[in-house]
């Protein structure tokens, strides 16, 4: 008789996989000046966004939970990924950027990436 045994993945497999991911991720998107490529980086307490146009290797656009009106901010860390996509939505179409590419990192498509997307959506920026 099999006996299953349940091994708990660690954190180095985890960061490697990630790291796996985000690099199939990036050989198939690309940011150009007309569709930018909107990169999120996600640290245990932050967020950091980017419009990046990789055609000339700029950042158009950027904002994360470090500045000090997102600070003071109350909320959870969800309602202020969800601001930060907000905040550089409407940078981005300060800058000029009407459409991107959104680019997760590797990172699942769920929680603060996805409401860094949906604030993004509703700051009026096309994904």
């Amino acid at each position: 008789m099999a006996i299953a045994i349940n091994k708990k993945r660690s954190n180095k497999s985890k960061s490697a996989a990630r790291s796996r991911r985000q690099l199939r991720i990036r050989k198939r998107i690309t940011g150009t000046a007309v569709r930018p490529r909107l990169v999120v980086n996600r640290s245990a307490r932050h967020v950091f966004v980017q419009v990046v146009d990789d055609s000339k290797g700029v950042t158009v656009a950027y904002a994360s939970t470090l500045e000090a009106d997102l600070r003071a901010f109350d909320g959870d860390k969800t309602a202020k990924a969800k601001r930060v996509g907000e905040l550089v939505a409407e940078r981005a179409k300060a800058a000029g950027v009407e459409a991107v590419v959104f680019d997760r990192g590797g990172n699942k498509y769920h929680g603060r990436i996805a409401a860094v997307a949906d604030g993004a959506r509703e700051g009026g920026l096309a994904l």
